[in-house]
């Protein structure tokens, strides 16, 4: 077994929220530098160009990207030969957002009570956490900070198996039609396809841990993925919604396996800020 400290675990956590809010990866900056010159529409452009002016000083002055710095959803893949000593890896990952959110200035938005008191909890605790068990002895943390604006848009269908390919493209076309602005385009759009109810929201959150713009692996779900993205962009709702052909920069989609009755998909959007960090312990 390979023992990883829980404090180095606390440290990484910490780290990630804050390199999360301050620097948007460069996969997204060169989507949006190849949309802002390909974009038609004057006013769509002028928005790109004002979306990278803030993404350089935010980083340069590290500063959050955005005024929401969203829900702490951590991803765990926790290798078979790893033993997490001196202390509960939940709570190192919990001392973690504490720490990040803190030290880095970062706004705390979650509330306890939501259907009532919604008291803050003056730390962005608690965490969503979702762990995988994978083989070696490795520890791989990612953390997304996940905007409410983006989340709120989410979208979970189950649709007839005979609604097919056609009804998959219909519903998430729909669910960005009604969003219009409010999910701050351009989006990275995550769909997931199969499973279960549960799984398919799973797969759609997931799916935005994808380089942008990476086609799937799988032929006929990169064409999915081209399709759905060519209707999007077809709606015009632009850029921070005030028009043009950059709705989104890229659809990614995540498919497994369904029941034979069933054929459940979820959409999940991510604005153009697309907040997450990884490292790997």
């Amino acid at each position: 077994m390979r023992e990883i400290e829980a404090s180095k675990i606390t440290e990484t956590v910490a780290r990630l929220c804050k390199q999360a809010n301050y620097e948007i990866g460069e996969d997204v900056l060169a989507a949006l530098e190849k949309a802002e010159q390909t974009e038609e529409s004057p006013l769509g452009r002028a928005v790109l160009r004002e979306l990278l002016e803030n993404a350089q000083i935010a980083r340069e002055g590290l500063f959050p990207l955005c005024q929401d710095c969203g829900t702490a959803v951590v991803f765990l893949e926790v290798g078979q030969g790893a033993q997490i000593v001196g202390g509960d890896l939940h709570e190192a990952i919990e001392e973690g957002v504490r720490q990040g959110y803190t030290q880095g200035y970062l706004r705390k938005s979650m509330v306890l009570q939501p259907f009532s008191a919604r008291i803050n909890t003056g730390d962005n605790t608690p965490v969503v956490l979702h762990t995988d068990i994978v083989p070696g002895d490795q520890l791989r943390i990612i953390v997304m900070s996940k905007g409410g604006g983006a989340e709120n848009m989410s979208r979970l269908a189950m649709l007839k198996p005979a609604q097919g390919r056609e009804g998959i493209i219909e519903t998430v076309v729909t669910a960005v039609d009604e969003a219009g602005g409010m999910p701050c385009p351009p989006l990275i759009i995550g769909v997931g396809i199969g499973g279960t109810a549960e799984m398919t929201m799973l797969l759609a959150k997931k799916s935005l841990l994808r380089p942008v713009a990476q086609p799937s692996p799988d032929s006929e779900v990169a064409e999915l993925e081209r399709d759905i993205l060519e209707r999007v962009n077809d709606l015009g709702i632009g850029p921070m919604g005030l028009g043009g052909h950059t709705t989104a920069l890229a659809v990614h989609a995540e498919v497994m396996a369904a029941h034979i009755a069933s054929m459940p998909m979820a959409v999940n959007f991510q604005c153009h800020s697309a907040r997450h960090r990884e490292a790997v312990l």
